[in-house]
Parts: C-alpha cells; structure tokens; sequence
C-alpha cells in the first residue's frame, strides 16, 4: 500500500487560512534547508491530490513556468498526475489532472491501492479537514509559519480527538519549523 501524505501551512496557533481562505500570512521566501526538507518529501511522490479550490491556483501557477522557482520543482509539479477531488466538476480543465468526486474515502483507498510511489495532498481547507477526520492521512507534515493570526480554518476539526505521534520536529534558518506526525493506530 502506498504512504499518503499531507503537506500544509499553518499558523502558529493552528489555522490553515484565515477565516476567508487568507494565506497573506504564509512566510515567503524560504530557506535553502526548507526547500531541502521539501525536495526530500516530494522525491518519492508520484500523485498529488488537490481540492478542487487549490487546484484552480496551484495548477496553472507551476504551469506558467513561476520565475525564482527550481526548475526541478516546477518540472516535478507539472509532471506529476494530480487527482482532484470535486464534486463540482466533471471533468478536468487541465493538463495531467483527474477530478474524482463521490466518496472520498473510497477514492483515496483506490488510490493507495494501486501500485507506485507516495501520494501527497496539499491542504486545501475543506479537504485537509476531510482527510485527517476519515483518518486517511498516514503522514502529516505541519509547515508552521511564524505568525499568528487569531482566527481561521483549523487544521483539526472538533470530530474527536485524534491521537497522533511526533516523527520530527525541524526548525528551518526562514523562521519556519516543520511538525511531521503519524496517526497512532
């Protein structure tokens, strides 16, 4: 089975976007040890999963060729598949994307089903939140920026509590530190 992945920004005081989606606060640029972090947790994917939301940004910002960017990691992003969770959608608008809708546990199960490399998802709000209360995340990477924001999206919805274990906790020279934790069984 493969290693599902999560991937996403937050806060210091735990929100994934302001209470209007905001990401104003996410710290840019970063560190050449972070974006060694990121070249290390991306390698062994071959799959991204999106919320449609993110996708409609992510998608053609890494195939506009962004300036200041690797060309490595720009390469790794627009060649990559990506599966994009929709139920708004039918099909997909982009080159080397997906859009699957209906059940989403079923579909993620489908997904580390077949064979290949990791799975990563990037956290959208509605689709973070989906994953990590249908315990479908097998690896969760926190990017916490140093700022606090007072109120937001929650990277963890009130569902019950979920008991998780810390792998490591990585402080980067940007200001940023990554909490990378796994569901306890």
């Amino acid at each position: 089975m493969r290693t599902f992945k999560l991937q996403t920004q937050v806060s210091a005081d735990g929100y994934m976007a302001g209470p209007n989606g905001e990401m104003d606060w996410v710290s840019h640029p970063w560190s050449s040890d972070l974006s060694s972090y990121v070249d290390a947790l991306t390698k062994p994917v071959d799959c991204i999963v999106l919320g449609r939301k993110l996708a409609e940004g992510f998608i053609p910002h890494w195939a506009s060729q962004p300036e200041g960017e690797q060309q490595s990691t720009i390469d790794k992003f627009n060649t990559t598949p990506k599966v994009v969770i929709s139920d708004s959608l039918t099909e997909s608008p982009w080159e080397n994307a997906t859009v699957k809708g209906g059940d989403l546990v079923e579909t993620i199960n489908q997904l580390k089903d077949q064979p290949g490399g990791d799975i990563i998802a990037y956290g959208g709000g509605t689709l973070v939140s989906a994953l990590l209360a249908a315990n479908l995340v097998d690896d969760i990477h926190l990017f916490v920026n140093p700022t606090a924001i007072g109120k937001g999206m929650p990277v963890f919805t009130p569902q019950g509590y979920q008991q998780l274990e810390l792998v490591t906790a990585t402080s980067f020279a940007c200001g940023m530190a990554v909490v990378n934790y796994r569901p306890r069984p």
